[in-house]
């Protein structure tokens, strides 16, 4: 055998020996506790929901799932169960689409939960690829099929991580650990699953949701140069097809479980926008409203809660960081109204709460 021929044997057989150590380190230490729950080392979560919800689901223990995007990311788990009477597990995915919430709901209630609280609005029906074409979006993790455990427990990149988790596990390197792994080079900086994306205690909650920051927010989008986005992905027929499949679809598949859908409290000013920078937007969102309210009125399993009309929240734009987005305050306040109920659309009268909403709407004056 010649000298270059042996040289290549050694590098092959090094990089298989690497790449196996790689697979056995993924494999014990299991970062996203997809294989089993954690027993050897102390798990560490990620902020990156779409890859950590696939881990979540097999190794949590859950009666309620949270869906939702960005509007509900910062609920804490805790505050779920305390409001509810549950045991919650957190799968929001800020920016997610009525695809991938319904993908993940679907790997979720292969656990059995009773039940799922689901914030859910129009803009989530845009179309949008399937969750397969989606590069950021693992979408074998959640089948556990041999691609998805292949390429998590072959992964260099995830063998790093466990590297550090089994780096931080030991107590004399704990502390100079602790502080490398922020978030910013490694993706498992999270301790315990009721901090994941949940604001921090130091978070300056004034500084960002206040009403100089949500007028200012308004006076953006109205803005001609940019009040073309307001109409992006606003497709009736679309929206309805893939309300149908992925929502209704979802439903109908699991009438053993009782689904809370809530229509999350926007700003007036989110809905003003729309009404004088492209009415047509408006006239779409308000008949997909309504086609959406009639539909799940018709299944007993579930109960819609239509929150955008609650006008001490909606009216005092001091609860907003822009037209959208509240506050933590906020959060607590959504569930307790999913608690108590108060907001429940009537089934004998779907479109009540659209007209209290319309009217609102069309009353509502913007000061100079």
């Amino acid at each position: 055998m010649s000298v270059a021929l042996k040289n290549l044997v050694r590098f092959l057989g090094a990089s298989a020996a690497f790449v196996l150590m790689a697979a056995a380190l993924n494999f014990a230490v299991d970062p996203l506790q997809l294989l089993r729950p954690e027993r050897l080392f102390p798990a560490m979560y990620s902020p990156d929901s779409r890859m950590q919800n696939a881990g979540l689901i097999r190794s949590q223990d859950f009666d309620t799932v949270l869906m939702g995007t960005s509007l509900a990311l910062h609920f804490r788990q805790s505050d779920i169960d305390k409001a509810l009477g549950v045991r919650s597990l957190k799968l929001v995915m800020s920016g997610s689409t009525s695809k991938e919430q319904s993908f993940v709901l679907a790997a979720a209630l292969e656990r059995h939960p009773k039940r799922v609280v689901w914030q859910m609005d129009d803009w989530i029906f845009r179309d949008a690829p399937d969750v397969d074409s989606e590069s950021y979006f693992p979408a074998d993790l959640y089948r556990r099929n041999a691609k998805g455990i292949a390429g998590y427990l072959f992964s260099g990149a995830m063998a790093r991580e466990s590297a550090w988790i089994l780096a931080r596990s030991l107590p004399p390197l704990r502390p100079v650990v602790s502080r490398l792994t922020n978030g910013v080079m490694f993706k498992f900086p999270i301790s315990e699953v009721d901090d994941i994306n949940a604001l921090r205690s130091d978070y300056d909650v004034a500084g960002f949701y206040n009403t100089k920051n949500s007028e200012a927010s308004f006076r953006r989008i109205i803005d001609p140069v940019r009040s073309n986005y307001l109409a992006e992905g606003y497709d009736y027929d679309a929206m309805v097809a893939n309300f149908e499949r992925d929502a209704i679809g979802l439903i109908e598949r699991h009438p053993d479980v009782k689904f809370d859908i809530y229509f999350p409290p926007y700003s007036i000013l989110q809905f003003v926008a729309t009404r004088d920078a492209s009415p047509a937007t408006l006239k779409i969102v308000y008949d997909f409203t309504a086609y959406a309210s009639q539909r799940l009125a018709r299944f007993s399993n579930v109960r819609l809660h239509d929150l955008r009309g609650v006008k001490e929240i909606t009216h005092d734009l001091g609860n907003y960081g822009d037209v959208i987005h509240h506050s933590p305050a906020i959060d607590q306040k959504v569930l307790s109204l999913l608690a108590s109920g108060q907001y429940v659309v009537d089934r004998a009268a779907p479109l009540a709460s659209l007209q209290r909403l319309k009217e609102q709407v069309a009353a509502y004056r913007v000061e100079k």
